[in-house]
């Protein structure tokens, strides 16, 4: 699990992500004091998972709100971003299943991700762990001199209850539950 003390080493990673592709839309990179404020608002409710390699944090995932609107709060989007070291060898696939774990436990329905495009990589991860296309958003972002689309996945994390409780936060979540859920 991450700590907001995670933040410089999340922030260096997330770093060419933003200076050197259009795989985030944002253009200016987040500080650390930024990045440690992003964190620590996700934290309250929501899981933020790394990859370590040592004792150096390498990858991340979390979990975001999909809207503001109150009737979609069973439903989150969710990132990964790797270093470049670690692409390739599973540590997405280990990581992103322990946070889908996790916000199956925490009572979530719905899980969302958007990749930009063309990103074979990421729809090849995405769609091996059971997220299907759902549509594109055509030019819907300008970045780098030139127009990209964004596709977007669903994975379903659990059926529907007929009248569903809210989310628990994940601190609300057993150590057992949270254990089984890392081990994936």
């Amino acid at each position: 699990m991450a700590t907001p003390e995670d933040a410089g080493a999340v922030a260096g990673i997330y770093l060419p992500y933003v200076r050197d592709t259009a795989v985030s839309f944002e253009t200016s990179a987040p500080t650390v004091q930024e990045m440690r404020s992003r964190m620590t608002s996700t934290l309250a409710t929501l899981p933020w998972l790394v990859v370590t390699d040592g004792q150096v944090v390498k990858g991340y995932a979390y979990a975001s709100p999909h809207r503001a609107r109150d009737a979609y709060r069973w439903c989150v989007d969710v990132s990964l971003y790797l270093d470049a070291s670690i692409q390739g060898r599973g540590h997405g696939r280990r990581i992103y299943t322990a946070l889908l774990n996790l916000l199956a436990a925490q009572g979530y329905v719905n899980a969302y991700a958007g990749i930009t495009l063309p990103n074979a990589a990421s729809v090849s991860l995405h769609e091996a762990l059971g997220f299907a296309p759902v549509g594109v958003f055509r030019n819907v972002g300008f970045k780098q001199e030139r127009w990209w689309d964004v596709g977007w996945w669903h994975r379903r994390l659990a059926d529907p209850p007929g009248y569903p409780r809210a989310p628990k936060s994940w601190a609300e979540l057993a150590d057992q539950t949270v254990g089984s859920a890392l081990e994936g």
